[in-house]
């Protein structure tokens, strides 16, 4: 009889002692730790890539905003911009310095406009040359001297320009500004190990047999944080600092902390990224029998208050517009995962009864 019982007993945490309990979490927060330590190094090594990469649409914002819009026409009808990887060996033109540019012993400055062309060297590397001579009040500047245009595999690179650059106060602020970039992509990169720590906590709790959902919980929740990220970045972003660069219609001229606009970024992906989890976290939870739609939809009142709340935290400004573009999103994230739960969802089992 004993050991019949024993059987029905679920294998759970309850069975353990508090200090027991302090000394899992302990165990699971050193091991997140070291996770953390290790994606963090990985990312700092790639951070001016991730910098580059979370600065674009604020560039392009900027560009926008500071520019007087000039439609392109000309004789043909046919003429069009071209971006600056299209140019290709022996193309000639006039190249503009966007900023103060040291050459030797002498500086040019931002605006200085010379004739260049693409050839290469004596080495045989490609590069935009100038072909005239530079006068400058100091020095003259040789034909034949390279020009400040990067190459990568012979293709030219693009550069952000000088007034969608963002600002630094202090001398440490742009190895700070790395380091926080390298931690926040540090956290996304380790999000399946972490998510696995987070189950090893809890799955002492669970049935046998309802540890077996430990794959579809981390693969799930992976997806939908990448997701979210990913919808935060190219779909909610753009339009919400569009908004934002455009209050005074170019009455101001704006120079942008890099520090304030990265952590601006980074919350607000990776608070999408965490909401996008909420469908992922409700098929677990149904298939365990923790929800069920019936329980999502009575509670949508409270659901409904918890999500206008988290839209106007996590919203950059306070106006309405602002705050149900995010909220929007979070709405139709809960009815999704109330057919979830009323798709996957069933009764809780011991696992004497699944036997």
């Amino acid at each position: 009889m004993d050991d019949q019982n024993i059987e029905h007993e679920p294998e759970a945490s309850g069975q353990m002692s508090f200090l027991e309990h302090l000394d899992e979490l302990r165990k699971r927060l050193v091991k997140s730790v070291l996770i953390l330590i290790a994606a963090f190094l990985i990312c700092f090594n790639f951070s001016n890539d991730i910098y580059n990469f979370l600065s674009i649409p604020i560039r392009k914002a900027l560009n926008e905003v500071q520019r007087r819009q000039l439609p392109v026409s000309g004789i043909t009808g046919s003429e069009s911009l071209r971006p600056i990887n299209e140019i290709k060996e022996g193309d000639t033109g006039r190249y503009t310095i966007s900023v103060d540019t040291s050459v030797g012993a002498t500086v040019l400055p931002a605006g200085t406009s010379v004739g260049a062309e693409v050839t290469r060297d004596a080495e045989g590397k490609i590069g935009l040359f100038t072909t005239e001579p530079i006068f400058t009040n100091n020095a003259i500047v040789p034909k034949g001297v390279r020009l400040p245009l990067e190459y990568i595999d012979d293709i030219a690179k693009s550069q952000p320009n000088t007034d969608s650059r963002m600002t630094i106060t202090t001398a440490p602020e742009s190895f700070t500004l790395l380091v926080t970039v390298s931690l926040y992509a540090a956290i996304a990169l380790a999000l399946p190990l972490l998510l696995w720590q987070v189950w090893g906590f809890i799955s002492p709790a669970l049935y046998k047999h309802e540890r077996s959902y430990v794959t579809p919980f981390i693969g799930l929740s992976t997806i939908s944080f990448v997701v979210g990220a990913a919808f935060a970045y190219y779909i909610l972003f753009p339009p919400a600092v569009n908004f934002l660069l455009n209050v005074g219609e170019g009455e101001f001229q704006f120079q942008l902390r890099a520090t304030d606009y990265l952590d601006f970024i980074t919350i607000i992906m990776l608070a999408m990224g965490l909401i996008f989890q909420m469908p992922a976290i409700t098929y677990v939870l149904s298939r365990i029998g923790v929800v069920s739609a019936r329980l999502l939809i009575s509670s949508w009142k409270i659901a409904l208050i918890v999500i206008l709340i988290v839209a106007a935290v996590v919203s950059p400004t306070a106006d309405v517009v602002n705050m149900m573009l995010f909220a929007t999103p979070m709405m139709a994230l809960y009815v999704v995962s109330i057919f979830i739960a009323w798709f996957f969802g069933k009764k809780r089992q011991t696992d004497a009864e699944v036997a």
